[in-house]
């Protein structure tokens, strides 16, 4: 037995600290499940799948928008380090994939596009991957505390701020069922929290109770804003997980 980034860094023939950055940023797996502990004790044998980052790819671009489709397993602020022009509109949690917007900082449209945001004017439409049957389309409303201690945490809380979810089943298969979901508030974690509230956690949610899968399995699918309706299709670990 030893570290689970110390075999890493033998297998793959890279420093400790790079073993330790893939395993901390969910890259890593072993017998089918994701490595979540760098310091995890494994078998001298274990043999570890490396998840590929996706490059990142242009969806739409204009003298106001730059719409890019956010791989997985990304920080929302390190686009703005490949787009040095440009500035983040709203941001996505690191495992969500999908349509993300920029803007330039401080412009007409930005300002507009903030206050549309804020005033629930925006189309936001998802796709999760969820454990078990949903049957039937429902709405949750309940509202969400967010507790930052290191990192951000929400929870269903009376003191939290007003949520809005619906979600629709769109197909069911074994035991897991594909949602689209739409948003018109946008809490922290908010999707997520929702769905392990009515008892279907999302697939690779390890912070909510989710199974263990090779990434979160949820998906900014469609962003309409001002005239502008900007699609990512869904990746095929949707269909294959």
């Amino acid at each position: 037995m030893d570290k689970a980034y110390k075999l890493l860094s033998i297998q793959l023939g890279i420093s400790n600290k790079k073993a330790k950055e893939m395993i901390d940023k969910g890259l890593v797996q072993a017998n089918g499940k994701r490595i979540n502990l760098a310091r995890q004790n494994l078998p001298k044998s274990t043999y570890f799948h490396i998840t590929q980052l996706k490059s990142i790819k242009i969806l739409f671009q204009d003298e106001n928008l730059l719409a890019l489709d956010k791989p997985a397993f990304i920080e929302s602020y390190s686009l703005c380090k490949e787009f040095p022009e440009w500035v983040l509109l709203h941001r996505l949690d690191k495992e969500t994939s999908g349509v993300i917007l920029l803007v330039k900082q401080d412009s007409a449209f930005h300002i507009k596009a903030k206050k549309a945001f804020a005033n629930k004017e925006v189309y936001k439409e998802y796709r999760a991957l969820v454990s078990g049957f949903v049957s039937e389309e429902r709405s949750i409303d309940e509202k969400i505390l967010t507790i930052k201690k290191g990192f951000a945490k929400s929870k269903i809380s009376k003191d939290g701020l007003q949520a809005h979810t619906h979600i629709t089943p769109l197909n069911i298969n074994g035991k897991k069922t594909l949602l689209k979901v739409i948003i018109t508030t946008g809490r922290t974690h908010q999707i997520r929290i929702h769905l392990k509230h009515i008892g279907h956690s999302i697939i690779g949610d390890k912070i909510y109770g989710g199974i263990n899968a090779a990434r979160l399995m949820l998906h900014a699918h469609r962003i309409k804003l001002f005239g502008y309706d900007i699609v990512s299709q869904i990746p095929p670990e949707f269909e294959r997980e």
